[in-house]
């Protein structure tokens, strides 16, 4: 399972895995790939998206978790 991210990071891995974006729309950006539409949310508080909810984004996006530490 990922770790806390900030949103500045989730940004950047999920482009290194070749998702265009972010976008706006409406209350929260999304990042989309080919079929696949990501939102990002916005960062709370610490200021970091909690582990599971990177990990939800994380198999919504169809990413292995191998995939996901590598980028």
């Amino acid at each position: 399972m990922s770790g806390n991210l900030s949103q500045r990071e989730l940004v950047r891995k999920l482009r290194v895995l070749g998702f265009e974006g972010p976008f706006s729309g409406g209350k929260h950006q999304f990042m989309i790939k080919g079929r696949h539409k990501v939102r990002v949310p916005n960062p709370h508080g610490s200021g970091d998206i909690a582990a599971g909810l990177v990990n939800e984004i994380r198999k919504q996006a169809g990413i292995e978790q191998k995939d996901w530490d590598d980028a």
